[in-house]
């Protein structure tokens, strides 16, 4: 303990069966408890060293002692009724130290945990590498064991909460932020990357522009953290061209500089086996669909010879864009002569016919994305060598953006591959994670996704997903994450089986999370930790896009609750 003793806050009560794992305490005259407290106490088992017992607070309730009816209170409260007022927290147990199991004894003294013994109750003190987490209500930190984090134990991170009020791309920001800024990963941090991919509107296109919005209060919660208040200084924007645009210009209203605008040519579709991430939906795999693009992406890799600029020529015709050829496939797939060789011997024409149709019904989402009529399209690539690569998929169709995410992520995933080592580490930020990987059915995407869950630890692919409802994800790709982040969540979906891990007073209060307050699970902790996380000091829409003072802050235009209208 730090500063001297600690004055007790209340007594194990006897009235209440107190056992290893949960007792209640009673309040002390003159004392509170809340949720989230942190408390500590003791007890001396027979012929054993004093075991100290810590705990956290999960429920609190307040009674009247003496009174039987409800409406025994009017009595009280006139004085004709004699009764106390009674106050007791449920306290579930966190850590006993050392680790001999015995429930507290009824009267022990209870105190508050501070210091050392909150570190203690809360495994800081073990914890080789600490990463800023958030704030307690209190303000004291709260940090994640990185080791869960960077694949020395564990890895992956996933996030649950409803759109727009659980705030969960902010939180996916701060972690990377918290990552970069904390110093937690030493030296590494100047190698370490991040894919971070943009499905929602403009949000994620100003990281590296200083909050406007970011006032001193909120300002003043970084540094509590380890943490300086500020932007991303090493950002690229990705984003796809604007359709009808010959010079393939980026498609993003609000930010006219610093944008890339990003396509892959025909010569590379046909030669890395794109084709397969036009079909990623999950009633493909249940049909004969994949023997179809198996088939014709053989046919493709084989017979399509580079023009050197992006193009390819097929059987002596020159191809230049998306259309032709779709058109061209669909030629061979269909005529007689080579309907064996492209399509596959014991495929029906009624699944030809079905495959063309979905091949033509793309080319109006990607015929943008997959081109060869643009000079220089090297310059057009995504090579994530930026610290952090923000990848603008918000005007793309679901077809598109599952395309988009599909052959980066397997770029990303392959060439950490190729490296043979894992670090340094790179993250990948993927919202809507149950349309990419959704609990049914199966597709290319989706495998992949199950691949870096299941591998990319030991490859160093860390993955930071995040979806409204954690109940439409394929379960393996949740149960290899590590560390479960809660937002606000729907009553329904807060019922569910994959929210097991939360005690049932937890999952009531998800319901009625405000932004900005996220429950976070780690495996050392059998506690969720309450966070409150600061409010972004980097830009997420133009509004908030600040000009920059000579002292390095954002001008400030404050609203009286700043994250009234952050998403995400």
């Amino acid at each position: 303990m730090d500063g001297g003793p600690v004055p007790a806050v209340g007594r194990v009560i006897g009235t209440e069966d107190a056992t290893p794992l949960e007792f209640w305490v009673a309040v002390g005259e003159g004392q509170f408890l809340q949720l989230d407290d942190v408390v500590a106490l003791e007890r001396i088992p027979p012929g054993r060293d004093p075991v100290r017992i810590y705990g956290v607070v999960s429920q609190v309730r307040a009674r009247h002692e003496g009174a039987r009816f409800d409406s025994d209170v009017f009595l009280v409260s006139d004085g004709i009724l004699p009764a106390e007022v009674s106050e007791a927290a449920q306290i579930i147990p966190t850590r006993f130290e050392p680790e001999v199991f015995v429930p507290p004894l009824p009267g022990s003294e209870v105190r508050r945990a501070i210091g050392a013994e909150r570190d203690e109750a809360l495994f800081f003190d073990q914890m080789a590498a600490r990463l800023p987490a958030g704030l307690s209500r209190e303000d004291e930190p709260l940090y994640l064991n990185l080791e869960f984090l960077d694949g020395t134990r564990g890895a992956h991170v996933n996030i649950s909460g409803i759109s727009g009020v659980a705030t969960k791309t902010s939180y996916a920001t701060f972690l990377l932020y918290s990552l970069f800024n904390s110093g937690s990963l030493g030296a590494e941090a100047l190698n370490t990357k991040a894919l971070v991919f943009n499905v929602k509107g403009e949000d994620l296109l100003f990281l590296d522009a200083p909050n406007a919005r970011l006032d001193e209060a909120q300002a003043a919660r970084y540094p509590r953290l380890g943490l300086t208040a500020g932007a991303f200084p090493s950002v690229v924007i990705c984003a796809p061209p604007r359709r009808g645009a010959a010079n393939a210009v980026a498609d993003v209203a609000s930010r006219a500089e610093g944008v890339r605008s990003v396509f892959w040519t025909i010569e590379q579709f046909c030669g890395d086996d794109l084709l397969q991430y036009l079909f990623t939906d999950a009633e493909d795999d249940r049909s004969q669909y994949p023997i179809v693009i198996g088939n014709v992406m053989a046919r493709l890799r084989a017979d399509a010879q580079s023009l050197g600029d992006g193009g390819v020529r097929i059987d002596g015709i020159e191809i230049r864009t998306f259309r032709d050829l779709v058109d061209l496939i669909a030629d061979r797939c269909e005529d007689d002569l080579h309907r064996f060789d492209w399509a596959g011997r014991s495929i029906g024409q009624g699944t030809v016919g079905a495959f063309v149709r979905r091949l033509y019904a793309a080319i109006r989402h990607v015929e943008h994305l997959i081109r060869a009529d643009v000079a220089h399209p090297e310059r057009h690539r995504i090579d994530l060598d930026a610290q952090v690569t923000v990848v603008d998929l918000h005007n793309l169709h679901d077809r598109a953006k599952r395309f988009m995410v599909g052959v980066t992520l397997r770029k990303a995933f392959e060439e950490k591959e190729r490296t043979g080592q894992s670090r340094p580490l790179r993250f990948v930020v993927l919202d809507e994670l149950n349309k990419y990987a959704p609990r049914e059915g199966s597709s290319p995407i989706k495998e992949l996704l199950l691949d870096i869950a299941e591998r990319g630890r030991s490859l160093g692919v860390i993955l930071i997903g995040a979806q409204q409802t954690a109940s439409e994800v394929e379960r393996r790709v949740i149960a290899n994450s590590s560390i479960r982040v809660v937002g606000r969540l729907d009553p329904a979906e807060s019922g569910r089986d994959e929210y097991g891990f939360l005690p049932p007073t937890q999952r009531q209060r998800a319901t009625i999370l405000k932004p900005g307050t996220m429950l976070v699970s780690q495996p050392e902790l059998p506690v969720p930790m309450v966070c409150e996380f600061p409010f972004p000091a980097w830009a997420t829409r133009v509004s908030e896009r600040g000009a920059v003072t000579p002292g390095g802050a954002a001008e400030p235009s404050v609203p009286a609750d700043p994250f009234e209208d952050l998403v995400g």
